[in-house]
């Protein structure tokens, strides 16, 4: 039977890599944005959101607070996350807490912030997206189904696409062989 449970792991702020879990990170809060709402894609809900930066001696990066823990962070305070991870959005790094997270104070000093280097402004490259049954593939791309269920290539012109066993090396972007 395999244990699924994560390692924690301390890592200082410019060791955050995409997809870490299970961190402990020593952080100072530099600046809180002003909260803003938004709406949950699942439920609906409105939720509050602010952009905590926070940072070490070696860096900075962004945490997102939600709703209630707006308020649990003070500018110039130390803190100590433990079970947090690490998230893209938007292609950049997000430092997070989620619901398994627990961030207390801490009597650790950090004296001055690297201000230098901020993780979260570092752009990575998406990740594929994994191909799922139903999906169109290379082949049929730029053919859809309109309204009557013939197919039309994305030019508007109405006709087939190739069959499936067909080769359409022969057949060049205006659909004529």
């Amino acid at each position: 039977m395999s244990d699924n449970t994560v390692q924690p792991v301390q890592v200082t702020v410019s060791e955050l890599k995409p997809r870490m879990r299970g961190l402990t990170v020593i952080f100072k809060v530099v600046s809180i944005t002003e909260p803003h709402e938004v709406t949950s894609r699942d439920d609906g809900a409105t939720h509050r959101v602010a952009d905590a930066k926070v940072g070490d001696s070696s860096g900075t990066v962004i945490i997102p607070l939600w709703d209630d823990s707006i308020g649990r962070f003070q500018v110039g305070s130390v803190y100590k996350l433990e079970n947090g991870y690490t998230k893209l959005f938007m292609n950049n790094i997000r430092l997070n807490i989620g619901r398994d997270g627990v961030v207390n104070p801490s009597d650790d000093k950090i004296p001055e912030v690297n201000m230098e280097q901020d993780v979260s402004s570092v752009a990575y490259p998406q990740r594929p997206r994994r191909r799922y049954r139903g999906q169109r593939t290379e082949r049929d791309r730029g053919y859809r189904a309109d309204s009557r269920g013939e197919e039309k290539s994305d030019s508007g012109q109405r006709g087939k696409s190739p069959p499936a066993d067909q080769d359409d090396s022969d057949i060049d972007d205006e659909g004529e062989q």
